[in-house]
């Protein structure tokens, strides 16, 4: 099948690369317009009590969110004045600390991004007041702002690294052109993407970080690989040699974007739209990704045939027994020893996991110096009896009011109870606290106020905090299943692949060591803080429980991207051979180097969105770029190698039924083209 698409693409190339002009047209145009209609929310879970809660009040009372926060250094606000902006409905005053004071400024708009645009109508108005701004849409404003700062400073950074890296690794300026092409194409491509979504979901503002670092990354892992195999494949016609580079490293791009995919679709197992949305963009990035590298790729290979050699900087001799086949050979004289040590660095990377502490995001994730940041903490500094993020309790057919907000006062860990609206039979009551509103006391203190039920009617119990508990309940439940989801589906599609149900199992045990060394990383740097000041971050003590499953969905996907290309060259060796031995040795020896430079360029991209200034974007990129260095080194050079020894012929063992189910719908060609010579 991929022989026969390769020898398709080579007769229409020119057709081929002229339809894809046309789509990259459109989505330079188009897709790069998506950053307006994006949203920094989608944290809460529908159908909770906090969900609930919301919906209740903003159907009967109205909402009564902090908008826009107005911080003042003198003892008034000009209340009047603020009330007379356009698209500003309510202004209420705030108490007075020393010389301060604040206002909270409520405005038009039924969802998110009508708010946003209505603040960013009056900003440079309400800045002329004198005010410092803060609250929800001054937050949303600068996280927006500072995600497209984000992207344009990572890809400055990065494309020029992954030229001079690209040339070092082909030798060749036009081989190295090739996979950025790919990759240029990618990133408009996902960019179209979510703009497509954004039309019948919220797709959230942080989704351009993942999936351009998706879509980069894979995009130029892909054109890696198969440009590799290509030049491998030339000492025969430039037609045949592409068909095989299909037949071969085209096979193993359909079967690593399928994973990929399959892995990312995991996330739309969440109700929360942040975590869908993640899941839609990443799995159209994918899709993109692959067929660029299934169709412009190879329409481009054939255009250039042995010109792709062109430019010639250096000279790159493949070797039939180099560095890869030693080290491999020398890792599978000593087996046991390599498992063992391996498994216990492992291990002991992921200790810091099990006392992971989970917490909500709130200002802190914004840079030091941001105003918005800064207000926040003004508030939590010098109003401590004052929140901004009280806890919401919402009341259908409450009797007596005035008895039950007393009664919530009396609550430990409340300041104040107060009713803020009521109409017909619902009431609702601000309950507020001292302290950090995500913070695990204010969590308890939700627990609390819920224990308390009205002496009439229902109360739902709601807020940031109470959305934040929520939250962590709906991703505890849903967790097991995702899981169950990813390994399920990796294990049918590398079966499919490779024919063996030992493989699969190895690949999945090999992964959740890598990922567990990942998230103990992870916790010991963001969660301790131990490398706060060097990174540039302010470490609140948790991590946000979203994170680590869109990690585990990304990397998972990743890892076994490496897996998939090691595993061909090495089944390809063996088919021949019948040697497990020797095919891993020189299955490693032609692909150590590719999946090596891959994860170099792959780590290029995700470090450069590790300097964001938005803190678990930083924190997504640095633990990406240490899940993909651990991966394709600890795990694919030493430890594959050593537990493929062990398992000698056992690696390509699977029952008889499952002989045959393969050998009628494997993803193979029906005759494996013989591996290129070097």
């Amino acid at each position: 099948m991929f022989e026969a698409w390769g020898r398709f693409v080579e007769r229409r190339r020119w057709w081929v690369l002229a339809a894809a002009l046309l789509l990259i047209v459109f989505m330079g145009v188009w897709g790069t317009r998506v950053f307006g209609s994006l949203t920094s929310g989608g944290f809460a879970v529908p159908g909770t009590e906090s969900a609930v809660a919301a919906d209740i009040a903003a159907r009967d009372l109205g909402r009564d969110d902090a908008d826009v926060i107005a911080l003042y250094s003198t003892p008034s606000a000009p209340i009047a004045q603020l009330k007379a902006l356009p698209g500003v409905t309510d202004v209420t005053q705030g108490p007075v600390s020393g010389s301060q004071t604040f206002a909270i400024l409520h405005l038009a708009g039924e969802t998110g991004a009508e708010r946003h645009d209505a603040y960013v109508a009056i900003k440079d108005r309400l800045t002329a007041t004198g005010a410092r701004l803060g609250g929800q849409a001054a937050i949303e404003d600068t996280i927006n702002r500072q995600v497209s700062s984000d992207i344009g400073r990572a890809e400055a950074i990065s494309m020029p690294i992954l030229l001079i890296l690209l040339v070092l690794i082909f030798g060749s300026l036009a081989a190295a052109g090739l996979p950025l092409a790919i990759g240029a194409i990618a990133i408009l491509g996902s960019f179209t993407a979510l703009r497509l979504l954004t039309y019948v979901t919220d797709v959230s503002v942080y989704s351009i970080n993942i999936t351009t670092i998706l879509g980069l990354g894979l995009a130029i892992d892909y054109g890696l690989f198969v440009v590799a195999r290509y030049r491998d494949e030339l000492r025969r016609d430039p037609a045949t040699a592409l068909a095989r580079t299909m037949a071969t490293a085209g096979r193993t791009v359909a079967v690593s974007g399928v994973t990929v995919a399959v892995s990312l679709s995991s996330l739309l197992l969440f109700p929360q739209a942040f975590l869908r949305s993640m899941g839609y963009g990443g799995m159209a990035t994918v899709v993109v990704d692959m067929l660029a590298a299934l169709t412009v790729l190879p329409a481009l290979l054939a255009v250039l045939g042995p010109r792709v050699n062109a430019l010639r900087v250096r000279r790159v001799e493949p070797r039939e027994r180099g560095a890869w086949f030693r080290l491999a050979s020398s890792v599978m004289r000593r087996p046991v020893r390599y498992v063992l040590i391996t498994t216990v660095i492992l291990v002991a990377l992921g200790l810091p996991f099990l006392r992971v502490s989970w917490g909500g995001t709130d200002e802190r994730v914004l840079p030091a110096g941001a105003e918005a940041r800064q207000v926040s903490e003004v508030l939590v500094r010098d109003f401590p009896q004052t929140t901004t993020n009280p806890i919401e309790v919402v009341v259908t057919g409450l009797a007596d009011p005035a008895a039950y907000t007393d009664r919530l006062r009396h609550v430990a860990g409340v300041t104040d109870a107060r009713v803020t609206g009521r109409h017909g039979a619902t009431t609702r009551i601000a309950v507020t606290y001292p302290g950090i509103a995500l913070s695990a006391e204010t969590r308890d203190l939700v627990q609390r106020v819920r224990q308390e039920p009205p002496p009439t009617g229902r109360a739902y119990v709601g807020g940031a905090t109470a959305r934040l508990a929520d939250q962590l309940d709906s991703l505890g439940s849903r967790l097991p299943w995702m899981a169950l989801v990813v390994i399920v589906a990796t294990f049918v599609l590398l079966f499919l692949a490779f024919g063996s149900i030992v493989l699969p199992i190895k690949a999945i045990l090999m992964n959740v060591l890598s990922l567990s060394a990942m998230f103990g990383a992870i916790v010991w740097i963001f969660q301790d803080g131990h490398l706060a000041d060097l990174l540039g971050f302010t470490a609140t003590g948790t991590i946000e429980p979203s994170m680590p499953i869109l990690m585990l969905a990304v990397i998972f996907g990743l890892s076994m991207d490496y897996e998939v290309f090691l595993l061909s060259r090495v089944r390809e060796q063996y088919d021949l051979t019948g040697d497990t031995t020797r095919s891993v040795a020189e299955g490693l020896q032609r692909t150590g180097g590719i999946i090596t430079g891959a994860a170099l360029l792959l780590i290029v991209v995700v470090g450069a969105f590790s300097t964001s200034g938005i803190t678990f974007i930083k924190l997504i990129g640095v633990g990406m770029l240490l899940a993909i260095l651990i991966d394709a080194t600890i795990v694919r050079a030493l430890l594959v190698p050593a537990t493929m020894r062990l398992l000698g012929r056992v690696n390509w063992w699977a029952p008889r039924p499952l002989r045959r189910l393969y050998a009628r719908y494997g993803i193979r060609e029906e005759s494996v083209p013989e591996p290129a010579l070097n």
